[in-house]
């Protein structure tokens, strides 16, 4: 099932890396480009998106 992009703090896991934005299960009509993001090298395990500033944050 597609989601509208309308989620601005997004928990993932291990088995969602590599990270990209937006993630597969969003609709792509209004997205932007995809963007892979680094979250794991980032200390925190937190980023956030340079497009749509959704912040995303690794959990274990």
């Amino acid at each position: 099932m597609l989601h509208e992009n309308t989620k601005k703090h997004i928990e993932i896991a291990e088995k969602d890396l590599p990270l990209h934005c937006p993630m597969p299960d969003m609709v792509s009509w209004n997205s932007h480009p995809r963007v892979f993001l680094e979250i794991e090298k980032e200390p925190n395990q937190e980023i956030i998106c340079p497009y749509c500033s959704t912040k995303y944050k690794l959990v274990k």
